[in-house]
């Protein structure tokens, strides 16, 4: 059962890079299409494609297209704020993707709800970055379904995550989102509660890392973010869940802002099948949080 899904994860990921090698390479840039890329991968200076990972049904019929994205470059992290440069269409530009995109490849970064009678249409994200264009169609073609929400053969589930004790929880890539505020130059404290069932593949071992883990980025705003920890430790806690997980903890860091503005940031909770689920479209949890930032006070110093 692992070497099988070793096998098919690696074949997987390898027809998803040669798509964005050739969706980059198709894409005309000032009316001329360029040639497949040759040459190694570069720290900075390369464009970032879009990625659409599939589609799943919502329970009241409605549909979810899923997001991710490849920036090529190994160490540039690039800005490209909402507009010609950054647009999903038909429709309005912004439909909530993100305009901050780490280096390599990012899993599952957001979704697009369609309504029900999306049938054969299609939306198209369009992203330019140094010169270059590339545009990537969405849809709901049966062969691009997707189980995010449960890792069939195996039982494996999201992990569940809450930014309050007790208050609403929720699993898979859909997410939950909060509103927070803070004055220049104070922090904005971050605190998550993660919960998990713990299982792996069938057969495997059980690794020595946490059941959960947690990652926070800047997905949206002005200025630099600055986490104390954008990977802080799920330390196990007892939560107030509707059931009893096999395992529950807390995770807690802060996030400094360089300027004013409305941020969003991104924290994805990963369990043992790590991003974007070993390439399996299962199991891992978004959170945004939309965080208001106010200019420092005048004569506060």
């Amino acid at each position: 059962m692992h070497a099988l899904r070793s096998l098919v994860t690696a074949l997987y990921r390898a027809i998803l890079l040669a798509t964005c090698a050739l969706v980059w390479a198709t894409s005309p840039v000032n009316g001329q299409s360029r040639p497949l890329p040759m040459e190694p991968m570069h720290d900075s200076g390369q464009n970032v494609t879009a990625v659409y990972e599939g589609w799943f049904q919502n329970p009241d019929g409605s549909f979810s297209l899923l997001f991710g994205y490849y920036n090529r470059n190994l160490k540039e992290e690039l800005d490209i704020p909402v507009g010609a440069d950054n647009r999903i269409e038909p429709g309005r530009p912004d439909q909530g993707q993100p305009t901050h995109f780490l280096p390599q490849r990012q899993w599952g970064v957001f979704t697009i709800t369609v309504p029900k009678d999306f049938g054969t249409d299609k939306l198209t994200w369009t992203l330019e970055a140094h010169g270059q264009r590339t545009a990537v169609p969405a849809h709901l073609d049966p062969r691009w379904e997707i189980s995010p929400f449960l890792e069939v053969g195996v039982g494996n589930t999201p992990p569940l995550i809450s930014f309050e004790d007790g208050g609403p929880s929720v699993q898979g890539p859909r997410g939950i989102s909060i509103e927070l505020q803070t004055t220049l130059p104070n922090p904005v404290k971050l605190t998550l509660w993660a919960a998990d069932d713990a299982k792996t593949f069938q057969g495997g071992r059980i690794p020595d890392t946490p059941p959960v883990t947690v990652t926070w980025n800047k997905f949206r705003g002005p200025g630099d973010v600055k986490f104390a920890n954008n990977k802080p430790a799920v330390e196990k806690a007892d939560g107030k869940w509707k059931t009893t997980p096999a395992f529950s903890g807390k995770a807690t860091t802060t996030a400094t802002f360089s300027e004013p503005g409305e941020y969003v940031l991104r924290v994805v909770a990963n369990d043992w099948s790590g991003d974007g689920g070993g390439g399996f479209q299962c199991c891992w949890t978004n959170g945004y949080v939309k965080v208001l930032v106010k200019p420092e006070a005048t004569g506060s110093r």
